[in-house]
């Protein structure tokens, strides 16, 4: 089947565009826990500890991130970023009309699968159409959607939620994510190089060798690997706190489905000032001291979070710099990984989700524990623990690499 050639007929505005469109339904999804968290969980009937176990599972199923990365590399990026939006929207209707933990369950795991799969291989779309020297630019601009999420979806959700109940957000996003998939089935595709056919007689790779293609990198493994790793330790630190946040601020301030979604509000500011500032500088700064500086931001952050957990604005505040840290760390952090294995970048971007989603599988158990059970200190200096390892990690072992592709 012949591959539409790219750049030719797809605009940087067209891309950028509708790339940020469908991440921001994506991502209000994503997010839609965080700050609902207690309020969701008492329409379900269950505790939030439970349910931050459910987004857990929900998280876990990015270990299969990298088989749609392998996928995407052979037969084309668009056919499964629309899979995975149909996925996604279809755990989300059922969650929406869940009656049992076990449809909550099942709807996560649909879910996960979809997100797992929609976010990398989105970036590897965008990253094979951009050069690297513009690249911060593109995916830093998508990543704008993370923080519009909290100024506008999330806040939207807070109000529609106290309107209307918790269901009805479910049912919207599942929608939406239904109609960006038939946006992308009509957007040009990436020119693949194909396979070279293997000679008559030839036997086929066993099913092992094919498992263990999808998560073997064939060039600069250390540096490829290492960056992986630094981007999942600290993607773990952050949700632990993302994940708790809204159930920190209910118990101790007494805040309600309006007012957290008005703090969701206040953190999506320090998002979009992160993702904007990506944008702007680290394609002029380097992608790894972009991260580094990232990294550096948010461990000051999860060091003061209990010092200054004084007063609801403070809390805010402190919690609001330290994501917005994190999201600079990370956003910078995509560019830097996709240029790791150019030739494999649809398997390194997945394989990169697949680790973070693990350490955000880990986060939805160890979060809200944490704060149940030991307090906002123990939650916050247990990521700073992790985000230093993830530091060392970037200076020792992580190579920026110019553009070999």
């Amino acid at each position: 089947m012949h591959s539409p050639t790219p750049q030719s007929t797809l605009s940087f505005r067209h891309l950028i565009g509708t790339s940020m469109a469908a991440k921001l339904i994506v991502d209000i999804g994503t997010q839609i826990f965080n700050p609902f968290l207690p309020v969701i969980a008492a329409g379900l009937g269950i505790s939030v500890v439970e349910l931050g176990r459910l987004v857990g599972l929900r998280s876990a199923m990015g270990i299969f991130a990298p088989v749609s990365g392998a996928l995407a590399d052979r037969h084309g990026y668009r056919i499964v970023i629309r899979a995975a939006l149909l996925l996604n929207a279809a755990g989300f209707l059922l969650i929406g009309v869940s009656s049992a933990p076990w449809m909550v369950a099942l709807g996560m795991i649909l879910s996960g699968l979809g997100m797992g799969a929609f976010v990398p291989n989105l970036q590897a779309f965008v990253s094979s159409r951009l050069a690297y020297n513009l690249r911060a630019r593109g995916l830093g601009m998508i990543e704008y959607s993370w923080a519009l999420t909290g100024i506008f979806g999330l806040s939207a959700v807070g109000f529609l939620i106290a309107a209307t109940g918790w269901r009805t957000p479910f049912f919207l996003l599942a929608a939406g994510m239904v109609v960006m998939s038939f946006v992308f089935g009509a957007m040009p595709g990436v020119q693949r190089t194909r396979p070279t056919p293997a000679e008559p007689g030839t036997a086929r790779p066993s099913w092992r060798a094919r498992m263990a293609a999808v998560v073997v990198i064939d060039s600069n493994r250390r540096s490829t690997y290492a960056t992986i790793l630094a981007g999942a330790l600290s993607y773990f630190a952050a949700m632990q706190v993302m994940i708790a946040h809204g159930a920190w601020l209910a118990d101790q301030y007494g805040l309600e489905a309006a007012a957290l979604g008005t703090v969701a509000f206040v953190l999506g500011w320090f998002d979009l000032t992160a993702s904007v500032s990506v944008s702007l500088f680290t394609d002029r700064i380097g992608k790894k001291r972009s991260v580094l500086l990232g990294i550096v931001g948010s461990l000051i952050g999860y060091l003061l979070m209990p010092i200054l957990n004084v007063g609801l604005i403070a809390a805010v505040l402190i919690i609001g710099v330290a994501r917005g840290f994190f999201e600079f760390n990370i956003v910078s952090h995509f560019p830097l990984l996709s240029e790791q294995a150019p030739a494999q970048r649809g398997q390194v971007m997945t394989l990169g989700a697949a680790v973070a989603l693990v350490g955000a599988t880990v986060a939805g158990f160890t979060g809200p524990w944490l704060l149940v059970n030991y307090g906002v200190a123990a939650l916050a200096w247990s990521s700073a623990v992790v985000v230093t390892i993830s530091l060392l990690t970037v200076i020792f072992l992580v190579q920026e690499r110019p553009e070999t592709s």
